[in-house]
Order: structure tokens, then sequence, then C-alpha cells
């Protein structure tokens, strides 16, 4: 199982079976207890009702093939190996969704996380995708394009769900921004993203199921609501409807979506970014609902892992730019990076299913000793004073110092300052390097915000204390590095 909806999708279809008396899922541990009336049913069958949905069980004193000792290791290899790369270069900024404050900006991405992420709602929903497309008798086989129609109803009552949940969260976020045309401040926004972030990292982590202590970790709606949902969803018959009541079962990326939403601190901007999310999800869907269903269920596993991997990259993204958001609590997207894949480590290692208690000390010691030195060796590397061919140095003259800088479309300047003397920093901009997510950031430490316009900026400040300071635009995507020194 790799989220709550597993676990009320395979008890829902227990309780309703001829046979069992009751039937207790538990997704946090990984097991299901039943009370059966062996005159009615037998084991064997309970365990095909399960498989049939795509589940597999396994006896009590096996663990599943995803806990062997090298597969774990190399997923991690395989998301450092995707992750640096994408964030060193920039190309994460265009796939993690921004905080949509501005209405210029933003939409296009969120439509890209949503069709990327729908490889797990392929993995999460498409059963019920499928349900909805198969006829349930021959005569009821519809011909030509109307195949299309069941699948059509469905994705159409997801997206409608969406979209009124992202209009509710946006009214909420008005009204904690204060009811202002402004939105949420950078800094809740910031803190915002970094659930999101965290919260995607969770759910892809589950999804791979490499550490299982991590599914204990959930948020949901109350069990109660789950439940009625549930039991109406499966007795509805009507796509649609079965749309708009799935829409409304969270799974991770969806909760991170809903997070999104609420950033926006306005009802059209929450709604319209599920709009798009939701969108994006309908190709993939749509396919399976009615051509790719013809493949079977051969290849789900492998579309599975792809979306966990890619789950967690965006999760990592979105953790490291809220980091560049939190304004003076600011935890650089390096570090934060590195905490979250170290933790990823150190779970897995505690996952593994070790059977002498020496080595399991020993790993576990292990494991969390190298996870603080990379960790501490980051923040040094992160924090260190060096100046080098890449910064822009200040020349003091009088009673002042000039640093001049260029803007670019994708980075911002790096600066290297004096202590105590007041700074004329002079940016040149020319209207095709400012975009949407650079043309305003945000300098924490000083209290600066600053929208730029083509030709000479100048944003002055005197630095009161040395050190490393970063600072960020106003969606976090984009940071530079001011160094103070004595």
């Amino acid at each position: 199982m790799t989220c709550i909806h597993c676990q009320d999708t395979i008890q829902t279809a227990l309780s309703q079976t001829d046979g069992i008396l009751s039937a207790g899922v538990s997704y946090g541990s990984g097991t299901a207890e039943i009370e059966y009336d062996a005159e009615v049913i037998g084991i064997e069958e309970i365990r095909k009702i399960i498989e049939d949905l795509d589940y597999e069980v396994l006896p009590e004193n096996q663990r599943s093939d995803r806990l062997k000792v090298l597969y774990p290791f190399l997923l991690l290899a395989i998301i450092i190996a995707i992750f640096v790369p994408l964030q060193l270069f920039g190309v994460l900024n265009y796939l993690a969704p921004t905080t949509l404050a501005d209405s210029n900006t933003g939409y296009g991405m969120l439509f890209a996380i949503g069709l990327l992420t729908s490889v797990h709602c392929v993995a999460m929903c498409g059963g019920i995708n499928l349900s909805q497309c198969i006829p349930k008798s021959e005569e009821e086989k519809p011909k030509g394009l109307k195949v299309f129609i069941p699948a059509l109803f469905y994705n159409l009552g997801r997206v409608i769900s969406y979209t009124a949940i992202g209009f509710i969260l946006g009214c909420i976020g008005w009204g904690i921004g204060g009811g202002g045309a402004v939105g949420i401040s950078p800094i809740l926004q910031g803190a915002l993203k970094m659930i999101a972030g965290i919260l995607m990292i969770i759910m892809g982590v589950n999804m791979l199921g490499i550490v299982p202590a991590l599914r204990k970790l959930n948020i949901t709606l109350p069990k109660f609501l789950r439940r009625k949902i549930g039991k109406k969803k499966s007795s509805a018959t009507d796509p649609f409807l079965v749309g708009i009541l799935n829409g409304i079962m969270p799974c991770g990326p969806l909760q991170s979506m809903w997070i999104v939403a609420l950033a926006t601190g306005n009802p059209f901007s929450g709604a319209l970014s599920m709009f798009l999310f939701a969108l994006g999800t309908v190709p993939l869907m749509l396919g399976l609902g009615s051509v790719v269903a013809k493949l079977g269920q051969k290849f789900t596993k492998a579309v599975m892992t792809v979306g966990s991997l890619l789950v967690i990259v965006m999760g990592l993204a979105m953790l490291s730019q809220g980091g560049s958001l939190t304004g003076e609590a600011y935890l650089s997207p390096t570090i934060l990076s590195v905490v979250a894949i170290s933790l990823i480590f150190v779970g897995v290692i505690f996952s593994m299913p070790l059977e002498a208690k020496a080595l399991k000390i020993l790993m576990r010691g292990t494991a969390c000793i190298l996870a603080v030195t990379v960790g501490c060796f980051a923040f040094w590397m992160d924090n260190r004073n060096v100046v080098d061919a890449s910064y822009d140095v200040a020349v003091v003259e009088g009673e002042k110092q000039t640093v001049k800088s260029t803007l670019s479309s994708g980075a911002y300047p790096n600066i290297a300052v004096t202590k105590d003397i007041p700074v004329q920093w002079i940016i040149t901009a020319d209207d095709e390097n400012i975009n949407g997510c650079n043309y305003k950031f945000l300098i924490a430490e000083y209290q600066i915000e600053y929208e730029f316009h083509s030709g000479e900026n100048i944003i002055e400040f005197t630095p009161k204390e040395s050190g490393s300071f970063s600072y960020s635009c106003w969606m976090g995507m984009i940071y530079g590095n001011i160094i103070v020194s004595e």
C-alpha cells in the first residue's frame, strides 16, 4: 500500500464480501486483520480479492522485495543524480509550482506538475478510472468514440472537484492574509511551500516503500468522512459522480497542491491553480481509461517507481524554494535538500531487515554519523565567505561603497561588500532579461523588496553584520549571495 486510499480501498472491498465478518486494514503497519466464516469463504479466496485490486499479499514472515539491500540505495542514487544537476542548472525552477502571487506567471508550471504527478494518479486511481470505463455487459459495450465518454465524465468530475476545493482554499488564504490584494506574505508562502515539499517527499518515499515507518506520517480526512465518501463512491454508478467524490480523497501530491492553492491568498487564483493542476492529470488518466487500458497492468510497478522518483525530486525543489522565502528565518536551499536526502538515507538504514543485533547497532550508528557529517560539510560549504570570480566586488569611495551588477534572466548576481559602509548597488537590467520570476527580489536581511525596471536599478543598504547572506526572487526560485566582510 502506498497511501491511506489503498487502505480504504482494500477495507471496503473486504467488508462488502460475503463470509467476512470484520476487516481491519492498516496502511501504517502494512497489514490486514480479517475475521471470516470458514464455511463461506477461505483464505485463498480472500487473498485473491486483494490481489484482484492490484495489491500483493505476503506471508507474515516475508518482506517485500522492495526492501532488498541494494534496491533503496539505488533509488537514492537515482534521486540525487536527477535532483542535483536539475537544481544546479535551474531546470527545477520551471517544474516546481510557484506561489502564484502574481497572475502573469506560474500557472503553466502547475499544469506541468499535474502532467508529471499523474503517474501517481494512474497508480492510485487507475483502477477506479478503469472501473468506470469497462462495460458491465457485452450489450452495453460502447461503439466508436463513445468508448471515451465514461472516462471523459469521470475526469470532468475530478477537475470540477479539484477546482471547487481550490476556490475554498483560496478563500481561506485570503482570510489569513487579511483580505488584502497582496495575499499571503513571502514568509508564510515559504513556510507553506516547505510543508508542501515535505508532504511530497514523504508521499514519494511511501510510494517506493523503502521507509515503512513514514507510513505513520499521514495527513488525511477524518476516518468517518473517508468511510462515508468511500461507501458512496463504491455504490455510485455515474462516472461523473465517482470523479467528484474521488477528487475529495487527498493523496500526497494533491495535499501539496492544496497548500499551494491556500498560499495564493485569492479564491480565483486558488481555483485556477487547482484547475490547471487537475487539467494536467487528465491526459494520462484519459489515455489509461480508453487506450492504454488494453495493455493491462503489466507496467504498473515500473510506472509507479518513475512517478515516485519524480514526486520526491519535485518535493525537494519545493522544499528548497520554501527555504529561500522564509525571510529572517532563512534556511539555505542547499542545507534543506541535504538534510532531506540524509534523513531518507538514515530511514532506509533503520528499515533494513538486519538479524544480528550488533550489526544493526553498527549500521544505524554509522548512518547517523555519516548523515550528520554530510550535513555539517554542506553547511560549511554553503557558508564559506569565499569570494570568487562570480562575485561583483564593491569599490569603496569616500563614505560609501558602490557595486555594479547586470541582471540575467535565470540567475541573480553575487556581490561582496564591506561591513558598516553604506552600499549603493547598481543593477543594470534589459527588458529581455526581466521575466515573471526575477522581476522582484527579496533581501530579508535588510528588509528590501524591489521590482526591476529597464535601465539602472539602485538598491541601497548598510550591512551591520559580517557573514554570508542569501536573497531570492519573490517565488524562491532564483537566488543569489551577499558576502559581508570586516
